[in-house]
């Protein structure tokens, strides 16, 4: 499903919106890479939505849109470091005390 999940695959709204009742699709998922808070925290359901949905963590759609909302970290949003070869080399490179870890 992380195939489906986070593929940029475009599903009619009306399809979309029967799926989601048994699949989380695209759309749905995508929600949950958004730099806005809320939108970050919710859609967390990877093959089913019924779970969002039961924990009250489901979002239907981002404020801005899916067309304008930001998505992902911002320290990994410059352009010129997401080429094929730049992705492969990320996980190696820059300090990891630097970064940005939730502990709770």
């Amino acid at each position: 499903t992380a195939m489906f999940n986070h593929s940029n695959i475009h599903i009619p709204v009306r399809v979309d919106r029967l799926i989601r009742l048994f699949l989380v699709t695209p759309d749905m998922h995508r929600v949950h890479h958004s730099v806005v808070i809320p939108e970050t925290n919710s859609n967390y359901g990877f093959a089913f939505p019924w779970w969002d949905r039961i924990f009250g963590t489901y979002q239907d759609q981002p404020a801005q849109g899916h067309h304008a909302m930001t998505i992902g970290l911002s320290q990994f949003r410059d352009i010129k470091k997401q080429t094929p070869i730049q992705l492969l080399i990320m996980p190696f490179a820059g300090d990891p005390g630097k970064v940005p870890i939730n502990r709770r």
